[in-house]
Order: C-alpha cells, then sequence, then structure tokens
C-alpha cells in the first residue's frame, strides 16, 4: 500500500507542476505576442531566444508525457501521444507568428522547440520501457 500511495503522490505533484507550468507557458506566450517580455534583461543572455525555446518546450513535453502516462498511439510506430499533439501544435503557432506584429517567422525557432520536444519526451521515457 506505501508504494501505490507513493505513486498517487507522484502522480497529482507531476500534475501540479504541470498546471503551473501550463499557466507559465501561456503566460510566456501572451507576452511575447503583446511584446510584454522582458528583451533588455533576456538579451544579456547571448542565444537566449534559442535556448529558450529549447527549453520551454523541452519541459512542457516532459510535463504532458509525464502526465499522459506516458501514452503512445497505438499502429506501426507507436507515437508518444503529448509530444506529437503538442509538437504539431507548436509548430502551427510557430507558422502563424508572422500575422503578429511583435513575432517573426524563424525555421530556426522551429527547429529549437521541436529539439525541446524531442529531448522532454527523451527524459520523460528514460528509465521505462520503450513503447
Amino acid at each position: 500500500m506505501k508504494t501505490s500511495s507513493k505513486l498517487n503522490q507522484s502522480r497529482r505533484s507531476i500534475t501540479a507542476l504541470a498546471i503551473g507550468y501550463g499557466a507559465l507557458f501561456l503566460l510566456i506566450l501572451w507576452g511575447a505576442y503583446t511584446n510584454n517580455l522582458p528583451l533588455n534583461l533576456l538579451a544579456k543572455i547571448p542565444y537566449y531566444d534559442k535556448i529558450g525555446h529549447v527549453v520551454l518546450y523541452a519541459t512542457a513535453s516532459y510535463l504532458g508525457h509525464r502526465v499522459s502516462n506516458r501514452r503512445h498511439f497505438k499502429g506501426i510506430r507507436s507515437l508518444p501521444i503529448f509530444p506529437v499533439l503538442f509538437g504539431l501544435a507548436m509548430t502551427a503557432e510557430e507558422s502563424v507568428q508572422g500575422l503578429s506584429p511583435y513575432r517573426t517567422l524563424d525555421s530556426l525557432d522551429l527547429v529549437c522547440s521541436l529539439s525541446g520536444v524531442l529531448l522532454g519526451y527523451r527524459l520523460a521515457q528514460s528509465g521505462h520501457p520503450e513503447h
């Protein structure tokens, strides 16, 4: 019973982290689309934009894959549900950035974001049997 209790507590903790991170992620997106990011501070970090894409999307992918119990689509290739859906949504979001007066479409941002999604998936999947 203790193992089950610890597992439930761990699951609740990951879920709480994911909800909090989701709110932070949306706040960052809002800031980017409304030109309200602290760019004067961020600009002090070399390549902050590219690093940010990797870190933000890796964290989201990791938490989302954990919250979804590392579920995978069934089929010829067993693809992870959350990272695939999140990656598709992120690709669409990156594609429409050109419509915003404060954002630009940047293919390297897309590569960094997809790399982050893949990294987060691999970290969440590590130590667990591949599906």
